[in-house]
């Protein structure tokens, strides 16, 4: 912990996401890296392809041997064979590139002939999630393995730091149709930290209570909660309630009688 706490440092204090990539590179310059690239994106609603994972932009820092960027092996790895995105269904938040396409197997051997042309045996990643499917992700890229356990572990865990000092201080960018958690998400959410439950939220709502828990696990996976209650607490701490629902809430819940 007190080597990934020595990495990290310089990223803690940084301003800006670029200079944050950058204060990372230069931390880990001891084990000599061959690649970097960060980026702060929305997670496709869709169908998590290539295209659409690489559609979704948010690129912060790429440091990499020059030609490599728009070469062909740079697009059959980004396009043809992305074996990657495994770990962002998975949710990983720590792994290595040879986790989801093994040296060993045949089926990855154009892969690693790609990646060897830029000066990679293997990378080491990081990544965090955020509300509204927000990822910020690192991938660092090594001409060996050669790693101690130990050396891996502090490196991910600087990795994680930097992944969320991106996603506390950078942006992604624009995605068609705002916010991806749905005012009926929101407001579902929202009856659920004033602790009603799916059938009262049926009841208020006007709709099943099949739907109501359908709204609710959606917004919570939108979030990255692990569960209702962590759900609830990210949708409140981070300012992501509507304010003017409320009064809505309070009719539906109170609704006036009369005289």
């Amino acid at each position: 912990m007190a080597i990934a706490l020595a990495l990290a440092e310089p990223v803690l204090a940084a301003p800006t996401p670029v200079a944050a990539s950058e204060a990372f590179f230069k931390a880990v310059s001891s084990f000599d890296p061959s690649y970097l690239q960060t980026r702060i994106y929305y997670r496709p609603s869709g169908p998590l392809t290539s295209a659409t994972h690489w559609k979704a932009g948010g690129f912060i820092r790429r440091i990499a041997r020059r030609g490599w960027e728009g070469s062909s092996a740079f697009n059959y790895i980004c396009f043809d064979c992305n074996p990657l995105l495994g770990a962002i269904r998975e949710g990983r938040t720590r792994y290595r590139f040879t986790d989801f396409a093994s040296r060993d197997d045949r089926a990855y051997g154009d892969y690693w002939d790609a990646m060897s042309e830029a000066g990679m045996h293997d990378a080491l990643c990081s990544t965090a999630y955020g509300p509204d499917r927000k990822v910020a992700s690192l991938h660092l890229g090594f001409p060996h393995d050669s790693f101690a356990p130990d050396e891996v572990a502090a490196i991910q865990m600087a990795g994680l730091m930097l992944t969320e000092r991106i996603m506390e201080i950078g942006e992604p960018p624009a995605v068609e149709g705002g916010s991806l958690l749905t005012p009926r998400e929101r407001d579902c959410l929202a009856y659920v930290a004033e602790g009603k439950s799916d059938w009262e939220i049926a009841k208020i709502l006007g709709i099943s209570q099949v739907t109501a828990k359908f709204h609710v696990d959606n917004a919570r996976r939108k979030l990255g909660a692990v569960n209702r209650a962590h759900a609830v607490a990210r949708f409140v701490s981070w300012g992501m309630m509507d304010p003017g629902l409320a009064a809505e809430r309070s009719r539906r819940t109170h609704p006036r009688t009369r005289s």
